[in-house]
């Protein structure tokens, strides 16, 4: 899932919100190193999300992009380096936004974005990156299922 900035590059079809993030989605099987060289040929960054707005774009996005019943893990740009440590009381659990130039994005993460699939691994000595993994099967109260997974 790439962020596209304000201006979306002609060639996709990205989503936007008024006045904020524009997102698109490119299926292809591809490591993290890969999918953000991809976002960045298409002059965008690896998505990230710092509102519930942006996150329930990117959501709706996602779906539509979604194949099959099965989970789908799409790459985001949520990265934890080599230096942080997993902490559970976080929540990203030590990972944050990789911004653009695989700089880190800092922002403050409103709680409602810690949601996991499944707890990352307790590390403090690789990088480790995660994605954000969508069932297509709508949750009560017509949400989608949605958690970030390592």
């Amino acid at each position: 899932a790439c962020a596209q900035g304000r201006l979306p590059p002609p060639q996709s079809a990205p989503r936007c919100q008024f006045g904020g993030a524009c997102f698109s989605v490119h299926l292809v099987n591809s490591s993290y190193a890969e999918a953000r060289s991809a976002c960045g040929s298409r002059r965008g960054s690896l998505a990230w999300v710092s509102t519930e707005a942006e996150l329930r774009l990117l959501l709706g996005v996602l779906a539509e992009a979604a194949v099959g019943p099965a989970p789908s893990l799409f790459w985001v740009g949520l990265r934890r380096n080599a230096s942080a440590c997993t902490y559970a009381e976080r929540p990203f659990r030590g990972f944050s936004w990789e911004g653009i130039g695989g700089e880190a994005a800092s922002q403050e993460v409103p709680a409602a974005l810690g949601r996991w699939v499944k707890e990352p691994v307790n590390s403090c000595s690789s990088t480790r990156c995660a994605g954000l993994q969508l069932t297509p099967a709508v949750a009560p109260g017509g949400d989608p299922n949605w958690g970030w997974k390592e």
